[in-house]
């Protein structure tokens, strides 16, 4: 299997550009304990215009993470000294950049646990490299700030949501969200009243189709209704539409 990722990543290596989209260099952190994948994904990414750094022990990760805060993490979730999800959750309050998480199993229990532990995507292994790179420009974008879309601040009652700082408040209070926590409160408050489908929510933060199966959006939903005032039992503000999506309820 190494040897056919090898040639995939040396192949497209080769076909992408080596103009970097983001010409101050976006740094990027690979705590991955498969020195082979690290160092192909390292090659690609630096042939595409990125910093990389390499980190193989996970009893390290939280250490590197905090240390270097870069623009964007990719994270394996079974690591030596300490997995992936522990990582995920030790990191969170004080590092708001995006967590990429890597899994190799498909069940997409592991999916759900890295999102609650406030992962920002996940890419299954083994990695194709468009899709990481697609995956990873996509959640910098995001992190970048936002694009000119009309309003940048939404009030709701006692809730306040800034999309320019992309910071939300309840009472006064500041909500501590995780970077694809804001853009999916974000996404359901500017389309206050009307029914986001889930293929419109995929499509918009993710930029790929929804497949029916991924749960993601509804962990993510079930994490912020509590923290924004909602009763996730008898939500007000953001109700499940069955078979449908999801509605951000306007005030009355």
């Amino acid at each position: 299997m190494v040897d056919h990722l090898e040639e995939r990543f040396q192949t497209l290596g080769s076909q992408e550009s080596h103009k970097p989209d983001y010409p101050d260099q976006d740094h990027v952190l690979i705590i991955e304990d498969d020195q082979r994948l690290a160092e192909l994904t390292r090659d690609y990414l630096e042939a595409n215009g990125f910093q990389v750094t390499l980190e193989a022990d996970g009893a390290k990760g939280v250490d590197r993470i905090l240390t270097l805060q870069p623009d964007l993490v990719i994270l394996d979730l079974m690591l030596p000294g300490e997995d992936g999800l522990a990582i995920c959750r030790r990191v969170r309050p004080n590092f708001a950049g995006p967590i990429m998480m890597l899994t190799a199993r498909t069940d997409d229990l592991d999916q759900v646990l890295g999102l609650e532990m406030g992962a920002d995507d996940y890419v299954p292994k083994p990695v194709q490299p468009r899709v990481l790179l697609a995956r990873m420009r996509a959640l910098l974008r995001r992190a970048d700030g936002p694009a000119s879309e009309g309003e940048i601040r939404l009030r709701f009652e006692n809730l306040e949501i800034d999309n320019a700082t992309r910071e939300a408040w309840l009472s006064g209070e500041r909500i501590d969200l995780t970077s694809a926590e804001f853009d999916l409160l974000w996404l359901l408050a500017r389309n206050a009243g009307r029914v986001l489908t889930r293929e419109e929510i995929f499509n918009d933060l993710r930029g790929i189709k929804y497949d029916g199966q991924d749960r993601s959006i509804d962990v993510r939903v079930s994490r912020i209704r509590p923290k924004i005032g909602d009763d996730p039992n008898q939500p007000h503000r953001i109700k499940t539409v069955r078979s449908k999506g999801y509605l951000f309820v306007r005030d009355s």
